[in-house]
């Protein structure tokens, strides 16, 4: 699910680029791998995972359990609400430029900041909606994020991408009172 976000985002982001610009090329891609090190595409915007958090503050109460439509209740493991941060990185030759592809990947977001399927077609299927917070990091942790990726500053944005969530998809059916009351009368009678 998470490259299903990522592509709907790059396809996106790359349509509104495109829109907006005087060339019709794609300038939205995927980060590059250079030997043991990671480099961002050149005359480009680079998507980049930094990390993933998991969402506790909307569980259920009983997580555990869950009732189907048709009443049913099945025993599932709770789903897992994700936020994926997302480094936007605008990498061009002129400098100049690097800041306005930055200002519109601002722009957008911020135009868009609730995809869902009925603004957005696109949407997978397996993602209910997706909710684009822009993350402001201090100067120290900026710093750290850099060195880790073990490259120099770009002009980028950091954003915080709500809730990609996986859920069970192999449910056990709990037996039912009646069910337990025929084995107990089975087994004494």
């Amino acid at each position: 699910m998470i490259h299903e976000v990522f592509s709907f985002l790059k396809d996106q982001l790359g349509q509104y680029l495109r829109q907006h610009d005087v060339l019709q090329e794609d300038r939205v891609v995927f980060r590059e791998k250079d030997k043991a090190e990671l480099s961002f595409a050149n005359n480009a915007v680079t998507l980049l995972l930094i990390n993933i958090e998991e969402e506790n503050t909307l569980r259920p109460d009983a997580p555990y359990l869950q009732t189907r439509k048709d009443g049913t209740r099945v025993s599932v493991n709770p789903e897992i609400r994700l936020n994926l941060y997302i480094l936007f990185v605008a990498r061009f030759s002129d400098y100049g430029e690097s800041l306005k592809y930055l200002s519109c990947i601002i722009r957008f977001f911020q135009s868009n900041r609730v995809f869902t399927h009925d603004t957005f077609p696109g949407l997978s299927e397996n993602v209910d909606r997706l909710v684009m917070e822009l993350v402001t990091l201090p100067f120290a942790a900026q710093n750290e994020i850099w060195n880790g990726l073990k490259a120099g500053y770009e002009p980028s944005a950091l954003y915080k991408v709500k809730m990609v969530i996986f859920e069970d998809e192999e449910p056990e059916s709990l037996a039912t009172v009646s069910d337990l009351d025929l084995r107990i009368k089975g087994f004494t009678g």
